[in-house]
């Protein structure tokens, strides 16, 4: 299994799409390859296009967890 170099946490519970995509691939971005990014999101459109948009930049989804508040963190390693 490969390890995890970095956790670095992003909350867009407060953004609408397309901002929630645009804030994740900044967050992306800024992150060395192998490193994790947990995304907290609310909703469904910005959890399709959060994770539709990382898996076709070559990124890898490894969980998707709902919370008690309703809200959804999504775990993405960057390629």
């Amino acid at each position: 299994m490969d390890q995890i170099l970095t956790v670095e946490r992003l909350d867009i519970t407060g953004e609408v799409c397309p901002m929630t995509f645009v804030r994740t691939r900044l967050a992306l971005d800024r992150l060395a390859s192998g490193a994790l990014l947990q995304v907290h999101l609310r909703g469904e459109e910005p959890l399709r296009n959060v994770c539709a948009n990382a898996v076709a930049l070559g990124h890898s989804l490894l969980a998707t967890r709902t919370l008690d508040d309703g809200s959804t963190v999504v775990d993405i390693r960057r390629r």
